[in-house]
């Protein structure tokens, strides 16, 4: 359809109603700026939210990896008491954390309040482009992608969990215990410590979205479940380079435990993609169909 003759949909009471007016392309970039600014105020409400209580947030979730009594570390001593393995408990973290600036703490609060306002606000955002989106699809491909907003924003959260509570305290873990010389102590600016952490956990958030990528490949025709059988040793060696990028310790333990979800997630994707090409096919041959009739 072409885009001066593009349907306007009422998007204020939340249905797709087509009301008779036509949209031109400035009517569509004026929809989408409106988008984008709620977007923008749904981040901005939960990074005030965030700020407020700035201080709770760093000693109860932001320096959590950083003390030996995180849950992370207490499940590891765990394991390791279970099977013998005292090495997994983690007695010490030999590190502290300075701000050298004179305006270094507030930094780190605006930007940490930041992040937490993107990442809590992500659910609202998506269903936002998605809004934006969805009208332009066919009644088939809006069929198919039914559950779009809750499989997206499930899949980035259980990425940010896992980077949180996996991949983070085992590099913070890893980091903080290596030295090249017993004379050198480690003391960290809390601007690298909030850097290393919102990049591990919104990389893990990312990361985890493979199976959606792999749908719309997949529905747009450039990618099929055959190709991804064919290719799954390389899409191994794949995994592996991307979990020693996601994880900044060169131990394996740690990189394994992030390629092996990322692993699964491919299996799934390979499951997704199978569906959606026989879908496809089927939409393919039916419209065929119809046009010999």
């Amino acid at each position: 359809m072409p885009l001066d003759q593009t349907p306007y949909y009422d998007y204020d009471d939340g249905k797709e109603e087509e009301v008779g007016k036509e949209m031109s392309f400035l009517d569509h970039l004026e929809e989408l700026r409106w988008h984008l600014i709620r977007a923008a105020a749904a981040i901005f409400f939960f990074m005030i939210f965030a700020f407020i209580y700035i201080e709770e947030i760093y000693e109860t979730v932001i320096l959590g990896p950083s003390k030996v009594d995180f849950w992370t570390y207490r499940m590891m001593c765990k394991l390791g008491t279970a099977v013998g393995a005292p090495g997994l408990c983690v007695e010490k973290l030999p590190f502290s954390l300075m701000s050298r600036e004179v305006s270094g703490q507030f930094i780190m609060a605006f930007t940490s309040a930041a992040i937490i306002g993107l990442v809590f606000a992500f659910p609202y955002v998506f269903w936002e482009i998605w809004r934006f989106v969805k009208p332009g699809l066919k009644p088939s491909e809006s069929k198919s992608a039914r559950g779009a907003v809750f499989y997206v924003t499930f899949l980035f959260f259980s990425g940010v969990l896992f980077g949180y509570f996996i991949v983070s305290p085992l590099a913070v873990n890893f980091l903080v215990n290596f030295q090249i010389s017993k004379s050198i102590e480690n003391q960290f600016d809390i601007g690298s410590y909030i850097s290393l952490l919102a990049t591990l956990t919104l990389a893990c958030g990312v990361a985890f979205q493979l199976p959606v990528a792999i749908f719309v490949l997949t529905k747009i025709g450039v990618i099929g479940p055959q190709f991804m059988r064919t290719y799954r040793k390389h899409a191994v060696v794949v995994i592996l380079i991307v979990a020693a990028i996601i994880t900044p310790s060169p131990d394996v333990t740690s990189q394994l435990l992030v390629a092996f979800p990322l692993y699964i997630l491919y299996e799934v994707s390979i499951v997704i993609s199978a569906r959606e090409e026989k879908r496809r096919l089927a939409e393919l041959a039916a419209e065929g169909n119809e046009i010999k009739d």
